[in-house]
């Protein structure tokens, strides 16, 4: 497995880091991968995100003026 070498970490950075993984009952090491893994699976889930998002407004006809959903939610409202 790659290794990852952190320098300069922040000592209070590394204080909770520690907290943590005791409270889980995990290293530091493992606790700190699990985070990693966390991360990257975040910023992928919001890159699928994103994508679906462009593809829905990619459906939206450019030629037609959309209404401005605060007015269709007042209106609704005042129904």
């Amino acid at each position: 497995m790659t290794q990852i070498v952190l320098d300069d970490v922040d000592e209070a950075v590394l204080a909770k880091l520690a907290e943590l993984a005791r409270a889980n009952r995990l290293s530091v090491e493992e606790l700190a991968q699990k985070l990693l893994v966390e991360a990257v699976d975040m910023a992928d889930r919001r890159r699928q995100r994103l994508e679906i998002a462009d593809r829905i407004a990619a459906m939206t006809p450019k030629e037609i003026v959309q209404t401005d959903s605060t007015i269709l939610l007042r209106e609704d409202r005042d129904r």
